[in-house]
């Protein structure tokens, strides 16, 4: 699939990928740089779902305030 960036950076998701995941009107996207690509997660109630539980007992809260420290940093 193919879309375009308008002038303002938006780009349209085409329809079928939005249905296949969930992605509605207000959708919350997280946007990451991986290097040579970029990636696009919907944060849906199904993401936020599959998360539950997946961090227990693994050290949680400190890889939540590394990444977000890394966040910070990236946007300087």
């Amino acid at each position: 699939m193919e879309t375009y960036a308008t002038v303002k950076g938006q780009i349209v998701i085409p329809a079928k990928l939005r249905k296949k995941y969930g992605i509605k009107n207000g959708t919350k996207i997280i946007v990451t740089d991986i290097g040579d690509a970029i990636v696009l997660k919907p944060v849906t109630e199904q993401y936020l779902l599959n998360l539950q539980g997946s961090l227990k007992g693994k050290g949680g809260l400190q890889t939540l305030i590394a990444e977000r420290a890394k966040d910070k940093e990236r946007e300087k």
